[in-house]
């Protein structure tokens, strides 16, 4: 993946990113009061390789001036036909409000459509609003079954 938005670079994790992206995540769930969970919830943003890359899935970054202001990913999943989930979705704060969100989450869907995928699944928390926000406006779904303890949400879409 290599795409520009405005002045922002979107591209594929490389493993000099693994600290950067950590704690672009881990500073936007503090901003909520979300815990940092790095043997739970959020041990596959340390290990990128294990639980995107050799599974089929992608984990992109992406970067102002040469600085990670957000991530987002998916991997393949069993929940659902054909599916995937988009994990690890975050922005640092004075890079919202832009379109950013948005323009990740195309980008995101047009590659799970490429690959053939059939379902989109997202978990996420009441809390991060501009997310709940995002995903409903983008045609995902409310469905049932959250399996991240933090997350208190779960939504589905369809893809063609």
């Amino acid at each position: 993946m290599k795409a520009k938005y405005q002045d922002f670079v979107i591209r594929d994790w490389q493993k000099r990113d693994r600290t950067e992206s950590a704690s672009v995540i881990s500073t936007v769930l503090a901003e909520y009061g979300l815990a940092w969970e790095p043997t739970g919830a959020d041990e596959d943003v340390l290990e990128v390789e294990k639980y995107y890359l050799t599974a089929g899935g992608e984990f992109w970054v992406i970067e102002q001036q040469n600085r990670i202001v957000g991530t987002g990913a998916y991997y393949p999943i069993k929940r659902g036909r054909n599916a995937v989930e988009i994990r690890k979705m975050y922005l640092l704060p004075a890079v919202r409000g832009m379109g950013l969100g948005k323009y990740l989450l195309q980008q995101l869907e047009s590659a799970i459509a490429l690959q053939g995928y059939q379902q989109i699944w997202i978990e996420t928390a009441s809390v991060l609003a501009e997310a709940v926000k995002l995903y409903e406006t983008s045609g995902y779904q409310p469905a049932t079954g959250v399996e991240t303890a933090r997350c208190d949400r779960v939504y589905l879409k369809s893809i063609l």
